[in-house]
């Protein structure tokens, strides 16, 4: 059977947003994110980080510049929290002046999930997607996803709509690694919002 994982933002999700940052030396992971991913690890999920990178295309960092920053995020997830990174999928285009895709693969598209799945061999119906944008959400509940905002204020524009409605919010880590290991305990059916969230309202609109 298809295993499940937990698709990850990188920049204000994983670790702490630096614009067009490739230098591993200022990679600062958000607070209790090794923690979290190691209890999501251990419980059986794949972590795999899914991330628009539009510096490629804008021209203020390299191909090879952005392989050496991957690689020190592989080192440090495994020496200081013991977490294998099993994939690594960007998107390397901009957006138009206008702030749209000029691509298939810039989240808030799917395709870099499900490229993920289909090589990774990752059932999306049993996974998770983790971001601090409502493009994060709208991307894993595209690619038929469960979806967790991590509020870290990465979201400013708050565009509503019925894929961009995560399945909860949290802004600390440990509560994104609860929300999901209780789930999984639960044995729940992978698609459809928490109880919490159909009888109160979308479940963005809380903080917890």
């Amino acid at each position: 059977m298809s295993g499940a994982a937990v698709f990850v933002d990188k920049d204000g999700t994983l670790v702490t947003n630096v614009p067009y940052n490739v230098d591993p030396a200022r990679l600062r992971f958000e607070p209790q994110a090794l923690a979290a991913l190691r209890d999501l690890s251990r419980a059986g999920f794949s972590i795999v980080v899914v991330s628009n990178q539009s510096g490629l295309a804008r021209g203020l960092f390299t191909w090879p510049q952005l392989l050496r920053l991957r690689e020190a995020l592989e080192r440090r997830l495994i020496n200081e929290g013991g977490v294998v990174l099993r994939g690594f999928y960007v998107c390397p285009h901009a957006p138009d002046a206008q702030g749209q895709p000029t691509c298939d693969c810039r989240k808030p598209a799917p395709t870099l999930l499900r490229r993920a799945a289909q090589r990774l061999d990752l059932d999306l119906a049993r996974s998770w997607m983790v971001g601090d944008t409502l493009d994060d959400v709208e991307a894993g509940r595209r690619a038929g996803c469960r979806a967790i905002l991590y509020d870290s204020g990465g979201e400013t524009v708050w565009r509503d709509g019925p894929e961009r409605r995560p399945h909860a919010r949290h802004t600390r880590w440990s509560e994104v690694a609860r929300t999901i290991l209780a789930d999984a305990r639960r044995g729940r059916p992978p698609t459809g919002q928490t109880r919490a969230a159909t009888q109160e309202g979308p479940a963005w609109q809380r903080v917890g």
